[in-house]
């Protein structure tokens, strides 16, 4: 997909900060559906309701908190620890190498960064089955951000002072349009990343919501051919 025009261009990019799940792999494949399903599980046995009641508490707090995780933490005091192991203990076979995305991901020149909601070892899972685990220098999960989730502005200042990011210089890669709103008004380039067949297994119609707003910089259906774009209009900067 061709580099679109925007203000906010690539050449002074230093730090390539990227969501992990449903953008650095196809939002196609089955992972965030096993880990909904064991959320679901979870919670059902938690709190000793039945999983459709446990779907709609697990969706809820998703939307009011920012993550299932952080309300069940405020509104039933779980502890985190046991919840992230037994949401990330998922299937990863159906999850194929990318090796042309990991070679754009390579080539981009600064710093790349995982930012995500989950645990750094479900990350590092992904991205060694991705063949991309050497390409990031760190990832910040959700136990570094102290369980505070994006899209608050509160968790992405964390993460820049923990990262030492330069938000002028840095790019934020997401697959939910409100996730980057705060980065873009912190002064980062923002790429929403979408999926080619727009409508996705355990997506609600929410998600989908601000892929129009200003905050959105960018907008891809094909990231590995959006980072060759942008390391080409970055060299020709140069």
């Amino acid at each position: 997909m061709p580099l679109p025009s925007s203000p906010r261009a690539f050449d002074t990019i230093e730090t390539w900060v990227f969501d992990l799940d449903n953008t650095l792999y196809p939002a196609q494949h089955d992972l965030w559906h096993q880990i909904d399903a064991r959320m679901k599980a979870y919670i059902s046995e938690m709190l000793g309701v039945a999983p459709e009641r446990a779907f709609e508490i697990q969706k809820d707090y998703y939307r009011r908190y920012g993550t299932s995780l952080r309300g069940l933490m405020i509104e039933h005091g779980m502890e985190p620890g046991a919840f992230l192991s037994h949401v990330h203990d998922i299937d990863l076979s159906g999850l194929d190498a990318a090796p042309r995305l990991a070679a754009a991901v390579e080539a981009l020149p600064g710093t790349k960064i995982v930012y995500t909601n989950g645990s750094e070892q479900h990350a590092r899972n992904v991205l060694e089955k991705l063949g991309m685990g050497a390409h990031f220098a760190a990832v910040h999960d959700i136990v570094a951000a102290e369980f505070h989730p994006k899209p608050t502005e509160e968790a992405y200042r964390r993460f820049l002072d923990a990262h030492g990011v330069e938000p002028a210089r840095a790019a934020m890669f997401e697959d939910l349009a409100r996730n980057l709103e705060v980065p873009h008004r912190l002064g980062m380039a923002t790429v929403l990343v979408v999926p080619p067949g727009e409508r996705v297994l355990a997506r609600e119609d929410w998600e989908f919501e601000g892929r129009e707003s200003a905050y959105v910089d960018h907008v891809t259906d094909d990231l590995a051919g959006f980072l060759e774009s942008a390391v080409r209009g970055s060299a020709t900067a140069g």
